[in-house]
């Protein structure tokens, strides 16, 4: 299943990247969804080429019953991040990794920030896949909008912490 999501924020590119590697950002996220942030590092520093690695836990309440059968109240997922350098304008690409112990979902996004004057816009595409055999769709379709829904959110959040936290 495909991922797409865009949206602007009035702020640069810089900010925007720094605001998604913050482990205080990256707590309140985990936190709005009623999840709770296990571990986060960062390598690198965000004005240059860096990756950053999330582990948190986050409620199954949301999911179809089925899903809350097989995994529990709870689930651990993990988001890897490379971000590049910036561009010449700021412009940056940050390549997402989502895995989910004890699903069998993989999802890989593409992250850019591309600066529009003095906003960024924050365009996600990407892609949801089970490997489970016959199911495989189903359980990606099922995983799609939930998945999407998180990512969008953080970036609605990230306007809100740059209005606050600047």
């Amino acid at each position: 299943m495909a991922l797409a999501a865009s949206t602007t924020l009035t702020a640069t590119a810089q900010s925007v990247t720094d605001v998604f590697a913050n482990e205080d950002f990256i707590k309140h996220v985990s936190e709005t969804v009623g999840g709770e942030l296990q571990s986060f590092t960062i390598n690198g520093a965000t004005t240059g080429a860096f990756t950053t690695q999330t582990v948190r836990t986050l409620p199954t309440t949301r999911m179809p019953d089925i899903a809350k059968k097989v995994l529990g109240a709870t689930l651990t997922v993990t988001q890897d991040e490379s971000w590049s350098a910036p561009a010449a304008d700021g412009s940056r690409t940050n390549t997402i990794k989502l895995t989910v112990a004890k699903a069998p979902v993989d999802v890989s996004a593409v992250q850019k920030l591309v600066v529009s004057g003095e906003s960024t816009v924050v365009e996600l595409t990407g892609e949801v896949k089970s490997s489970v055999p016959f199911l495989g769709a189903k359980i990606a379709s099922a995983a799609e909008p939930v998945i999407g829904r998180a990512l969008n959110l953080q970036a609605t959040l990230a306007q809100e912490w740059l209005n606050t936290h600047s």
